[in-house]
């Protein structure tokens, strides 16, 4: 018996969206420790922002992993819907076959033009976000060696590789980073508590942070480091959560609509015995736009149109702003009228 819809698509998040996220960060961990610190701080020492920048190494190749990843949430999203499709018999009595062609040129060449696109736009965030710390820090009168450290993580003593630094945030991310840096060295009781009121921070510290406002006493520049330290990692973590849930809905979405698509173009049903019908994860997440949309239903070529004027084909669609896909969890509950297609194949037999 076909599984719910439902249940296939939270299996199949369950399963990507943690294999995207850590795809992502083994890529940040490989570009992180293959780092050779001297060569940036040399490049640092005579101003060259950009040739340290160069020095990291940041590019497409090196999320090639994530690349593979996306591929596979996306063959696993067709191979999953047509796989879910009902029996159904022609006029011979013959059992229709639905199949999934992972090799289908539309999928091959819209995997390759969207991961394309993705990992550019990553490497291009990444590079801006560690301008700012860069120039940050120089600007702020830091050595070099710390500026660099500052981007690049500190090796633990516990794993031996780098952590902290800011290598994988969004260039939003960096900036929370380098303001939550200044609440924690400014001494002023006002931006400590500030701090305290960030939702990604490491909370162990905060009893440590809550003495020395009580004290009026600066936090040493060690421990700043490693409260900052913290605070990076956990937003990476984020950063690959939500790079993870969006990249696997659109994948998911993508494959979901061009395996219906690609059963309409063999001939086993019409277009227009399809209807979708949008269906959101049902809880106090998600996004009123989206809630406004659950439930309505649309022909198999139609669209949906959002509250906020943005037009979409389905969950995740590419085409449509990041506000309308970033993370989001809804799904599309195809709906085929066998019976209108028996008809017409009796009448054509």
């Amino acid at each position: 018996m076909p599984r719910s819809t439902r249940e296939m698509i939270e299996e199949l998040l369950a399963t990507y969206d943690d294999r995207l996220a850590n795809a992502f960060l083994a890529a940040i961990d490989d570009i992180r420790n293959s780092i050779t610190l001297r060569v940036i701080v040399e490049r640092l020492e005579k101003g060259d922002v950009q040739g340290a920048i160069e020095a990291m190494q940041i590019d497409a190749e090196a999320f090639a992993r994530l690349e593979v990843a996306i591929a596979e949430a996306y063959n696993s999203g067709g191979q999953a819907t047509v796989g879910n499709l009902p029996r159904l018999t022609d006029p011979a009595g013959n059992r229709i076959q639905f199949r999934f062609g992972v090799r289908n040129p539309e999928g091959e060449a819209w995997l390759r033009d969207h991961s394309a696109t993705l990992v550019t736009r990553i490497v291009d965030d990444q590079r801006t976000a560690i301008r700012q710390a860069l120039t940050d820090g120089l600007a702020r009168g830091e050595n070099p060696r710390r500026t660099a450290l500052d981007v690049v993580g500190r090796i633990s003593r516990a794993t031996n590789r780098r952590e902290g630094g800011v290598i994988g945030l969004t260039a939003a991310q960096e900036r929370y980073v380098a303001s939550a840096r200044a609440e924690l060295a400014s001494g002023d009781a006002a931006a400590l508590r500030a701090y305290l009121g960030r939702e990604r921070r490491d909370k162990r510290f905060d009893r440590t942070i809550e003495k020395a406002i009580r004290d009026g006493k600066p936090l040493p520049a060690d421990l700043i480091t490693r409260i900052t330290g913290r605070y990076s990692d956990r937003l990476l973590l984020l950063r690959g959560e939500m790079l993870a849930r969006t990249e696997t809905m659109v994948a998911l979405s993508k494959s979901r609509d061009d395996a219906m698509r690609q059963q309409i173009t063999a001939g086993k049903f019409m277009a227009e015995d399809v209807t979708k019908k949008w269906r959101s994860a049902g809880d106090s997440r998600v996004r009123h736009t989206h809630r406004a949309l659950n439930g309505k239903a649309v022909p198999m070529d139609g669209v949906f149109h959002s509250p906020s004027g943005a037009v979409l084909r389905h969950p995740g669609d590419p085409q449509a702003p990041v506000s309308e896909i970033s993370g989001c969890r809804c799904w599309l509950e195809y709906k085929v009228d066998h019976l209108a297609g028996v008809v017409r194949r009796n009448r054509a037999a």
